[in-house]
Formats: C-alpha cells, sequence, structure tokens
C-alpha cells in the first residue's frame, strides 16, 4: 500500500480511477528515483557553492571563472529547490515499449550516470511536444502531469498506436492542453510548458538566423512562445549557449513584464534581460504622449534618425588656421594639416565624445614630436590640459556634447532642424518647434538614443579619462617598483627573474586594475546575439532602429499580429521589416485560439472585420459555456462582487474605466483563504494580458477608425471565460459601429 505522504499522487476522489497500481507503480518508482538524485544533488551543490565562497577571490580570468561558477550553481540550486519533483513535465513511451523518457525542466542523472529526466530543450525531448497522430515520431503514449504544492492532481494519457492500449494508460475525453485552458488565471502568467502543443513547439525549436516572425491572433500563444524560445536558443544554440550572446526581451508595457517575469525563471534562465522599449532611454520613464499625431508621424520615420549624424557632423570641423601652442619647453606650431591629420583619427562610427578623446591623444603626440627635447608624455599631457588657447580651440571644433542638447536644438532652432532635414517642409519645421525643448515625448526616444549613440555619453568619458589617469599612476608606482629591485638585485638569480622584471609584460601584469573606477555598464546597451519583441505590430520605423542597433547580427524574433496594431499595418510583415534594415525575414503562424471561448470570439470577430475586413481572425477551440453579458454600467461592482462570491481564486479586469479603483473596494475582494484579484487598465496596457472575467466599461468610447475597433477586439479577447460589456444608457451597445 502507498502512502499518502510519500506518494508523488494526490489525485482527487473526482480523479480516483487513475489512481490504479497498474497506471501509476512505475511513475511512483521513477519519482523515488528522482528524489533521491535530488536530495544528493542539492547536498552537494550546496557544499559546493560554501566551498567557492571561502575560496580565494584571486585576480583577472580566475575571478571571472569563480564568480561564473558561483553564479550557475546558485541558479542550478535555486531551480532544484523551487521545483522539487515538479521538475517533471511527463513521459513518452516509444513504441518499442523498451524506453521510457520522462522530460523535464532540467536534465538530471543518479549518482550511477543514468538519465532521470531529459531536459526539455535537448533534441531527444522533442517528440514529447512535436509528436501527433499523423507524425506519432516513434512515440506510443505521451503522459502530462499537473502539479499542485509539488503533488500531481491529475495526469493525461494521449496513445498514438493501437498497441499502446494495454492496461498502462488512462485515456478520459480532456487532453491535457484543453484542460488546463479552463484553469483559473493569476496576477502572473500560468506555467504552461506541460502542454506546449505541437505547432507551438517547432516555432520555439527554430534556428536563430536572421528574424522570424511568429504571426497570430489573440489567445495563440504567441507570448508563451516568445518566451520558451528565448530559453531554448540560450540552452540548444550555438550562437547563444555558453555565455557567447545576450538575449533581450522587449514587451509593450510594464504590466506585460510584471505578468512575464516569472515564466524564465521557471525554465531555469534567469540571465535574460526584460524590458520596454522606454527603458532603453534615460528619459524613456518620464516621457509624455506626442500631443500632435502629426509630429508623432514625423517623427517615426528612419529618414529623420538619419538626421542626427547630420547634426553631430555639424559639430565636427577642424579648425582652418594654424595655432602657436606655447608648452612649458618649447613653443610649436600646429598647422592646418596638423589639425586635420589629428581630426581624421576617430574611425567612422566612434561615438563623438570618444572620438574627441582620441583626438586631444593625437594632438599630444603631434606637439611632442615638433618639441626639441624629449618630453615625457605625461608631464607634456597635464601642460597641454592647462592650456587655455589650445583648449578653447578644440572645444569650437570638437566640442563635448550632451546628446539632449542636440535634440533639443532640433526642436527649438528651426535654421538647425533645415539644415539636418532639408526634405521637412517650412510647415513641418514649424510644426516640431515646441516651447520646451526638453519636454521629452514617446517619439523622441529614438531620436534620443539614436544621438546617444553617435554621441556617447559624456559622464562615460570623463570616468573613462579619470580611470586611464589613475591606471597611469599604478603603472608608473609599479615600474619604480621594479626598478628599485632590480637596482637591489645586480646579478643573475639563475631562474631568469632579472630578465622577466625587465620585460613590459610582467610590468604590465602586475598593475592592479581595482584601483581604478569601474565603469558602469549600460546592461541594456548590448549588443544582444538575440532580441525577441512581443506586440511588435506596434512599433514604428525609427523604434525598429533603437533595437536594430543592439543587435548587429539581426537575430530576432519578432512576435505580433498586424489587426491588433493601433496605428494600423498594411503592408507584410516582410516589406515592414526589410524596410527598416532587416535582410533574412521568415514566417511562421499561429491560427489556433486556445485561450478565448468561442462565444466571446464570436462577438469579437465581427468588431475587428468591420474595419479590417482581411484580420487574421484565430479559430477558437474550446466554449465556456458561459454567454456574452451586456448591461448597463451601474451593474460593474455587483457583477464583480457575484463574481467574485463564486469564484475562490482567479483574476478580473476593468477595462476602459478610468474611475475605477483596483487597489480598493472591490478592487480587492477577499474570498475566505483567497483574494480574487481585480485590476483597472486601458485598453492600450491590457495588451498581452489575460484574465478569468473581463469587464469593457463604453467600449464605443474608445474611438473611431482602425484604432477604436483595435482596442474594442484587444479588450474583448482578454478574457479567458467571461466577458461582460457595460454602457451608460445614452451609449449604443453595438461594439462594431
Amino acid at each position: 500500500m502507498r502512502s499518502s505522504t510519500t506518494s508523488a499522487f494526490n489525485l482527487p476522489e473526482s480523479r480516483a480511477f487513475k489512481d490504479a497500481l497498474a497506471l501509476i507503480d512505475a511513475d511512483e518508482d521513477h519519482f523515488a528515483l528522482i528524489a533521491e538524485s535530488l536530495e544528493l544533488s542539492v547536498d552537494g551543490l550546496t557544499r559546493r557553492l560554501e566551498s567557492l565562497r571561502k575560496s580565494p577571490g584571486g585576480k583577472g580570468r580566475q575571478a571571472a571563472d569563480r564568480d561564473l561558477e558561483i553564479h550557475q550553481v546558485t541558479a542550478r540550486l535555486r531551480t532544484l529547490r523551487r521545483f522539487s519533483l515538479d521538475l517533471c513535465l511527463g513521459r513518452v513511451v516509444f513504441d518499442d515499449g523498451q524506453e521510457t523518457l520522462y522530460i523535464g525542466r532540467i536534465g538530471l542523472t543518479d549518482a550511477a550516470g543514468r538519465t532521470l529526466l531529459v531536459d526539455w530543450r535537448t533534441p531527444a525531448a522533442e517528440p514529447f511536444f512535436a509528436a501527433t497522430p499523423a507524425n506519432p515520431l516513434g512515440v506510443a503514449s505521451r503522459r502530462r502531469y499537473r502539479w499542485t504544492h509539488g503533488r500531481i492532481t491529475d495526469y493525461w494519457d494521449e496513445v498514438f498506436t493501437a498497441d499502446a492500449v494495454d492496461g498502462h494508460v488512462s485515456l478520459d475525453d480532456e487532453s491535457a492542453f484543453i484542460a488546463s485552458l479552463g484553469a483559473s488565471r493569476s496576477p502572473r502568467m500560468r506555467d504552461v510548458l506541460g502542454t506546449i502543443a505541437s505547432d507551438q513547439d517547432a516555432i520555439i525549436r527554430a534556428g536563430s538566423r536572421g528574424a522570424l516572425v511568429v504571426d497570430g491572433g489573440p489567445g495563440t500563444g504567441k507570448t508563451v512562445v516568445a518566451l520558451h524560445r528565448a530559453a531554448y536558443l540560450i540552452y540548444a544554440d550555438p550562437r547563444l549557449s555558453g555565455n557567447r550572446g545576450g538575449v533581450l526581451v522587449v514587451g509593450p508595457h510594464e504590466p506585460y513584464l510584471a505578468y512575464v517575469a516569472d515564466v524564465l525563471p521557471s525554465l531555469g534562465e534567469e540571465s535574460v534581460q526584460t524590458c520596454t522599449l522606454r527603458d532603453l532611454v534615460a528619459e524613456g520613464r518620464a516621457a509624455g504622449v506626442e500631443a500632435d499625431p502629426r509630429v508623432a508621424d514625423l517623427k517615426s520615420t528612419t529618414q529623420l534618425v538619419s538626421a542626427i549624424e547630420t547634426a553631430v557632423k555639424w559639430y565636427e570641423e577642424p579648425p582652418r588656421t594654424d595655432l602657436t601652442v606655447e608648452t612649458h619647453w618649447d613653443e610649436v606650431r600646429l598647422t592646418v594639416a596638423d589639425w586635420a591629420r589629428a581630426f581624421d583619427v576617430p574611425e567612422p562610427g566612434t561615438p563623438h565624445n570618444e572620438g574627441r578623446d582620441q583626438i586631444w591623444a593625437e594632438l599630444v603626440r603631434i606637439i611632442r614630436d615638433k618639441h626639441h627635447d624629449d618630453v615625457p608624455v605625461d608631464l607634456l599631457r597635464k601642460s597641454l590640459a592647462r592650456n587655455e588657447q589650445l583648449t578653447k580651440a578644440v572645444n569650437r571644433a570638437w566640442p563635448v556634447l550632451e546628446p539632449t542638447d542636440v535634440i533639443a536644438d532640433l526642436w527649438s532652432v528651426p535654421a538647425f532642424l533645415r539644415m539636418c532635414a532639408p526634405w521637412l517642409s517650412a510647415d513641418e519645421i514649424a510644426l516640431m518647434q515646441r516651447e520646451d525643448p526638453y519636454g521629452w515625448t514617446v517619439s523622441d526616444l529614438p531620436l534620443l538614443d539614436a544621438a546617444r549613440q553617435r554621441i556617447g555619453d559624456p559622464a562615460a568619458s570623463r570616468h573613462r579619462r579619470q580611470r586611464e589617469e589613475v591606471l597611469r599612476s599604478e603603472r608608473a608606482r609599479m615600474d619604480q617598483v621594479v626598478d628599485d629591485l632590480l637596482d637591489a638585485h645586480t646579478y643573475d638569480d639563475g631562474e631568469g627573474l632579472t630578465t622577466m622584471l625587465r620585460g613590459q609584460d610582467l610590468r604590465d601584469s602586475l598593475v592592479d586594475q581595482s584601483a581604478a573606477p569601474a565603469l558602469d555598464a549600460d546592461a541594456l546597451a548590448g549588443p544582444f546575439a538575440h532580441i525577441i519583441v512581443d506586440e511588435a505590430q506596434e512599433l514604428t520605423d525609427a523604434e525598429w532602429q533603437m533595437l536594430l542597433s543592439r543587435c548587429p547580427s539581426r537575430s530576432f524574433t519578432v512576435v505580433g499580429d498586424r489587426a491588433q496594431a493601433r496605428n494600423g499595418f498594411t503592408e507584410s510583415w516582410t516589406e515592414r521589416l526589410e524596410r527598416t534594415g532587416f535582410r533574412s525575414v521568415t514566417m511562421a503562424s499561429l491560427s489556433i485560439n486556445y485561450r478565448t471561448p468561442e462565444e466571446i470570439m464570436t462577438e469579437a470577430e465581427p468588431v475587428i472585420r468591420a474595419a479590417l475586413p482581411d484580420a487574421n481572425v484565430p479559430t477558437s477551440i474550446r466554449s465556456s459555456g458561459l454567454p456574452v453579458i451586456h448591461g448597463p454600467v451601474s451593474d460593474r461592482d455587483t457583477i464583480l462582487a457575484d463574481w467574485a462570491a463564486t469564484h475562490a481564486e482567479g483574476t478580473a479586469c476593468v477595462i476602459g474605466d478610468p474611475t475605477f479603483d483596483a487597489t480598493s473596494g472591490t478592487g480587492n475582494i477577499a474570498t475566505g483563504p483567497q483574494r480574487f484579484d481585480v485590476r483597472s487598465l486601458s485598453p492600450e496596457h491590457a495588451k498581452g494580458l489575460e484574465f478569468d472575467l473581463v469587464i469593457l466599461v463604453d467600449p464605443a468610447e474608445f474611438g473611431t477608425g482602425v484604432r477604436g475597433a483595435v482596442d474594442r477586439y484587444v479588450a474583448m479577447t482578454r478574457a479567458t471565460l467571461q466577458l461582460v460589456v457595460l454602457t451608460t444608457p445614452d451609449q449604443a451597445p453595438e461594439l462594431s459601429r
């Protein structure tokens, strides 16, 4: 008799028929082996981590390797402690009946090296996700588990051959995937790794070269695919694995990032950066919406982004007259040719402020070469830094620039904008001028980003010069120490030490790099080996430039739905992306709506087709049995309270009612030990999210044209169980108008 406390299974009475020994004994035995291996692994990793933390830090590569191992061991421990037995997603039995593979979030072996869990990202695990009746891939049966608090509360079997029905599988009317769709939502995206469908798995495992566009309507699992693809590529793709390159996931807004925050860590990946476009630029957090849509359109083009180059070039002109420079040792004449030689030093693409440092270094070399006496370069550098005439000449010809100042000049000096963007009409130039040139909008962010990349951060430039000065001082100090040692040991020690001390390589290795202040790296500056963009249909050409500049390989996963573009999307994905700079675009389509019940899609489809007749509306494969409810706005709180009273857990969202406070009153409904989570969002900020119950308030007020239709369509399709449409008495109920 199995113990209820040691068994991995905790099936409810309604699933008692799945509790037979013949059905689950093999699983019980295997889970016992997994539990034993987990205990040994956690113990061994804990001791290894303690040993690493107590070991000397070392220097250079040794310190980096130690820190990397600490990070890897810590991440592995965190995963093992977080999931325990529920690391296992399911199993496949192959048609020869001789091999059973258990699929896990990570791979796991026992002390003898035998495989207990196959990592879901390996080729060996692919049949678990990809097998279908039409193409079983050698699989006889597949079992998927539902875990609750570390124990199995349900499982589902699928068979692909007649021989597989042999008393060791339990067949019912629900597949694991369909059954999981009816589960209550939570404020964060649910764990769906065990129920990835074959069409989604094919996209997850696709190669990373070029841009892969994942096009699909609401509920097709685009976000699931995108996040699992990130974890898969880091593990399996040679271009990204082994810390060869970072992965960036770009979402549409902050609620989206909070919603998906737990997905990648649950897949064992914590190195992936996630952000919104606003996060890429320091000014993004406080940026407002462009008041005039005509100005937003003008700023959305790559052509205006290219004007930044002209704007910066205007500040990069060498002097056209000679200059006599007086130093403490000599008087040197800098000719026009000398100026030109120095200004030619920065390579194309060098940030402006970094180029200024290179020019100054070249001027120091030129002046030193013209001295009659051999002047120590450090002393000459300090002397020239105090030469007011020389510094003024350099500042006029190649000044230190602030990216924000350059962009602000475009919006406040019409002649400057006309020079940088001569294709703009006089009316367009006047339209783009504004009273507060530093009052940044979202439309300014691509231009600010381009300016920062072209100009560089002035603070970083100053920091770099300070670091170089500290290292020069440290190098001079160590040279003196070595010289003192050589003076004290004039004999040959027989070990070659004297010869080594005279070598520059050893002297350089003695310099303490930690003595200089470290440069603060921008974690979102890139370059990244791969970028995943969700809700990509909303990006402008200028915003695509922000991302392309961070991924030179142009390796992207582009996830979106043209029918959900608030500003319209009349061209194809390939046309849009190739215009913005992509060289290779591959299409993949998802057409099955796993999330939205057919009752809701029946009402949502006419809404979007009224504005976009060719919209890619996915086919819903499930029914909730709950009709769409229409009623007055006054019913809002009653509906929420009634829903919370009959649903111990889950989520709801009120969309389109800024007067509703989700942090108090009915927005914070307690139902026994559980809490029913209620949110209040605009249609725009509901994009990419899902809720059990969605209440639309006056959807006709969302706007007209394509934008209004898209906002209504997106808001309606956030519901996984029921949709309620409320209107004030003077509002017409038709949503498609």
